[in-house]
């Protein structure tokens, strides 16, 4: 299980400042079948870890992890300062700003 975190944590660090991937994104490139596996893994070691977290959304482009900061508005916070337009926790422009772990492949 170990493996698996690190594995979704390596993804999350792929991510590009002011982009964001969704948690069924990361499924997809590791070949897992559910997202809610990534998003239990993400937010195992969230705190004081190089991981951005932040960049990290459901596949609405809602900020679901944000109760998972130091504090609810953390998430929103850390976006913005890359960029990232978000409100009503959500992201304006999501198909702008995502950002597929498949592209690195390519």
């Amino acid at each position: 299980m170990a493996q698996y975190i690190q594995d979704v944590h390596d993804v999350a660090r792929m991510i590009p400042p002011g982009r964001v991937t969704s948690y069924g994104a990361i499924a997809k490139f590791l070949g897992l079948g559910s997202a809610r596996m990534p998003g239990w893994a993400m937010y195992q070691t969230v705190s004081g870890h190089d991981i951005p977290a932040h960049r990290v959304v459901n596949s609405k482009g809602e900020l679901s992890g944000r109760h998972h900061f130091a504090t609810p508005t953390l998430m929103q916070e850390l976006l913005e300062a890359e960029g990232v337009q978000v409100r009503n926790n959500k992201i304006v422009n999501f198909k702008e700003v995502f950002w597929s772990p498949l592209e690195i492949l390519n």
